[in-house]
């Protein structure tokens, strides 16, 4: 069995039988044989690998489409809209995913030294194929599960070799900055988890600024290069995607998930809930109760 069909047995596998991502041992691995509704969620800095079928993540009008054999790098807290593009019965989508560590990024970082790196400046997400060594990286922390003891002694080498797989690979500009606390990656992240604890809130940028402390001038600089929006607009993916999630467990509680997630006027959270998923929010409920989805 070559590299690519056992990565594919063992996951399809392991995923065999869950509607959801499956979590073994600090990493994640997914299965469906059928492609999904778009569904939005917030995305924590993560390394995904398509090993066969396709899936669509967007950010804003960003576009990322990527297949069997490559990769997605997450390096913030991202508002994504995701979707299984190509997913058969015959040839299911298959994925695994490792949240990425800024510790162990900063750890790898400073024991390389020195290096001269061309900045990342498009936002904080990309995709690019796996090579050989990433691929191999992967497969052999998935074959640890074949031996619960040599997981424990050999896990967390095989995870630290990913990282730096990924940081010395093509994305590296973009991972290196997950262990930089003094980047504007780390600027924009210290930003997004005040957002997101206020997300159901009225929020003022320049409270946020001095959150950060920063001007609200860099703050909002910073903060579309590397999301592709504003806080504003930031802080509304989030208040929608979250009401969507609610609708799709309550969706005859339209105006009471609209409050909850921060909207004091029912008709513009179904004016804006509208304009985002193309549907009014009841309507689009009912909806996603008879269609396929999948979370980030």
């Amino acid at each position: 069995m070559d590299r690519s069909d056992e990565l594919r047995s063992r996951i399809a596998r392991l995923a065999a039988g869950s509607p959801r991502p499956v979590w073994i041992d600090g990493m994640n691995v997914f299965a469906t044989d059928r492609v999904t509704e778009p569904l939005g969620s917030t995305t924590e800095p993560v390394f995904a690998l398509v090993v066969q079928g396709a899936k669509r993540s967007a950010l804003g009008e960003h576009i990322f489409d990527y297949h069997a054999g490559q990769f997605l790098v997450v390096a913030v807290d991202l508002p994504l809209t995701s979707q299984i593009t190509r997913a058969t019965p015959a040839e299911p989508f298959l994925a695994f995913g490792l949240p990425l560590q800024p510790a162990l990024i900063a750890q790898l970082s400073l024991e390389e030294g020195p290096t001269e790196v061309r900045p990342h400046d498009g936002p904080g997400i990309a995709t690019s194929d796996a090579d050989d060594r990433l691929l191999d990286a992967v497969l052999r922390l998935l074959r640890l599960r074949d031996d619960p003891r040599e997981a424990s002694m050999l896990a967390a080498g095989v995870r630290r070799e990913i990282h730096w797989r990924l940081l010395s690979g093509p994305q590296g500009a973009l991972v290196r900055q997950i262990g930089q606390a003094g980047s504007r990656l780390a600027l924009v992240t210290k930003a997004v988890e005040w957002i997101k604890t206020h997300f159901d809130r009225v929020i003022r940028i320049a409270d946020l600024a001095d959150e950060v402390g920063v001007s609200v001038a860099s703050l909002n600089r910073h903060f579309r290069a590397v999301t592709a929006m504003s806080p504003l607009q930031y802080q509304k993916q989030l208040r929608l995607q979250e009401a969507r999630v609610r609708l799709m467990a309550a969706p005859s509680d339209v105006a009471a998930v609209g409050h909850a997630v921060g909207y004091d006027s029912a008709s513009q959270f179904s004016r804006e809930y509208r304009r985002m998923f193309g549907a009014p929010p009841g309507q689009d409920a009912v909806r996603l109760q008879t269609v396929p989805t999948v979370e980030e």
